[in-house]
């Protein structure tokens, strides 16, 4: 072959592989999205709803682990608006991540495109509206990330996938509850709870049953998540029992369980087996830990269903603290499911590294200047007039300063701050959060997953480290801690950025129990953290700024 020939073999091989390269970048899916006000009616009472697309709750949300999820959002109420994404970890990019700590909020009448990667995840998560008490207004829906096609998942694919997403809610407008909250006092007793934006029996979900030599039926997967305001929930379905496969991310021990506690923030996946008799069956939502219970039902639907359903719903637990706390120990990571992992300083063998940093977080309820406030560490957290992330970016003093919350309880009255706490970037942290009330908290941790390495009643000491797991506890981004106990994590400082740490009950984050963590690399590579976005919203004293030239 002559030269001229070889050299054209080259060219083609080497125009080859640059296909390969174009072709091998992780795949993008785009949404348009458009956030209005509309009447809905999810308790028979007219209520002013936020929807999006018209819809209510909002459209689900479908990618594959490492796609790249582009939102544009048409901002068109009449107050400025942000969504946030529970449980994506936005890896290197809090840029993306929709709280006011790292975002300017979309003004009315205009938009913004939020470009996130759901990097080395899969699971079940939700988005909703983070600013201005709007998640009492609607604005949620679910995501789905599902596994790459060569990553085995340790169960036969579902006939179904189902997302359901329960909660408690209140008849009320969103203004109105935000009003009572302003002025002081906290929130009434919840009027309900919905299922998919529905109260009772509002909503249908078929199944089919083969008859055929394959009974019991054909198996289906719900993912089920807590975006209520105030309450942890049950959830069981009349005569069917449920396989726990996924919690937020981690594949689970396949544990059997009639029903789950499901506390604020929290998402878990089960399998469900059509292997009864072919009728209609109830699904059953009902709070824990209140006086009164608050129930709502859906229909399990089969297709060839030979009846309506019948007889009451299941009953399910109530105020069983301890029913609750066994059932929280015995779900745990499934250590031989593969899976979309990092390896951040070997934290999956979470139990053979040495933490760096022990933090530990207690909540409060202070009255602070007259009115009813909410705090960690005795810190109420007030919103700045720059969202945290541009000041650090910019440079800009006297937003926030460091250190302004305390690595552990003061055990003093609370005050109000703009609390920011420092960390190292790879550290791997020890987190305790205690609580000496009466009612259950749920917390949750922005851009990262942990550990839930102990959980118990009392007063957390040294010596219950003696009891924690070290082997095999699930890894996750929200957490409960029952009344005077603590719960404590493990977690690895793996993702540069200003994050949120915070209350799932809503009315206790928006009276102040939350804070920011700084992780911080002094590199200033794009290795450890992206740039500011080129179309990164501007306000409070950043405004005019810009964000970079290219």
């Amino acid at each position: 072959m002559g030269g001229g020939g070889v050299w054209s073999v080259m060219v083609v091989v080497v125009m080859a592989l640059l296909v390969q390269c174009i072709n091998g970048e992780d795949a993008y899916r785009f949404f348009t999205w458009n956030v209005t006000y509309g009447d809905i009616y999810p308790l028979g009472v007219k209520q002013q709803g936020i929807l999006i697309n018209g819809q209510f709750p909002g459209p689900s949300v479908e990618s594959v682990t490492n796609e790249n999820l582009i939102f544009s959002v048409f901002n068109s109420l009449d107050e400025p608006f942000l969504l946030s994404w529970n449980g994506v970890q936005q890896r290197r990019n809090s840029w993306q991540d929709g709280v006011y700590g790292t975002n300017c909020p979309i003004p009315p009448g205009q938009n913004f495109t939020y470009v996130l990667q759901v990097k080395d995840q899969i699971g079940s998560f939700f988005y909703f509206p983070s600013l201005a008490f709007h998640k009492a207004a609607g604005g949620f829906g679910g995501i789905k990330i599902s596994s790459r096609s060569v990553i085995p998942v340790p169960f036969p694919p579902p006939a179904g996938d189902y997302t359901i997403l329960t909660g408690d809610w209140f008849k009320q407008n969103h203004t109105a509850l935000r009003a009572i909250l302003d002025s002081g006092h906290d929130l009434p007793f919840p009027d309900g709870l919905l299922i998919n934006g529905r109260g009772s029996n509002g909503f249908t979900f078929t199944v089919d049953q083969e008859a055929t030599f394959c009974w019991p039926g054909k198996t289906y997967r719900l993912r089920i998540s807590n975006v209520g305001l105030t309450t942890s929930i049950n959830f069981r379905i009349q005569g069917h029992n449920m396989l726990l496969v996924e919690a937020e991310g981690t594949h689970t021990l396949q544990n059997t369980y009639s029903s789950l506690d499901i506390h604020l923030g929290q998402s878990y996946s089960v399998l469900v087996t059509a292997d009864q008799p072919a009728q209609d069956y109830y699904i059953v939502v009902s709070t824990r830990f209140t006086s009164p219970v608050l129930t709502a039902t859906s229909i399990l639907h089969y297709s060839n269903s030979g009846g309506k359903v019948s007889g009451p719903p299941p009953g399910g637990p109530t105020t069983e603290i301890d029913w609750s706390l066994n059932q929280a120990r015995s779900i745990r990571q499934n250590l031989t499911a593969s899976g979309p992992r990092p390896n951040p300083q070997g934290s999956y063998h979470y139990g053979l590294v040495n933490t760096t940093r022990t933090i530990r977080l207690a909540n409060s309820a202070p009255v602070i200047n007259g009115k009813q406030r909410y705090a960690v560490n005795s810190v109420s957290f007030i919103p700045s007039d720059t969202p945290l992330k541009l000041a650090d970016y910019f440079k800009i003093s006297g937003v926030f300063c460091l250190g302004s919350i305390s690595d552990n309880p003061t055990g003093g009255g609370g005050y109000l701050q703009t609390s920011v706490m420092a960390a190292d970037f790879r550290g791997f942290t020890e987190v305790i959060f205690e609580n000496s009330e009466d009612t259950v908290q749920s917390w949750h941790i922005d851009g990262h997953f942990f550990f839930v390495v102990g959980m118990d009643g009392g007063q957390w000491s040294s010596a219950s480290r003696s009891g924690y797991n070290l082997r095999d506890t699930i890894s996750r981004c929200n957490v409960q801690v029952y009344p005077k106990s603590w719960t404590a994590l493990y977690m690895p400082l793996d993702n540069v950025g200003m994050w949120n740490i915070r209350s799932e009950n809503w009315a206790r984050q928006y009276l102040g129990q939350q804070f920011y963590l700084r992780v911080y690399s002094p590199a200033n590579s794009w290795r450890d953290e992206y740039p500011i976005p080129k179309n990164a919203l501007m306000c409070g004293r950043a405004t005019g700024r810009k964000t970079r030239p290219l």
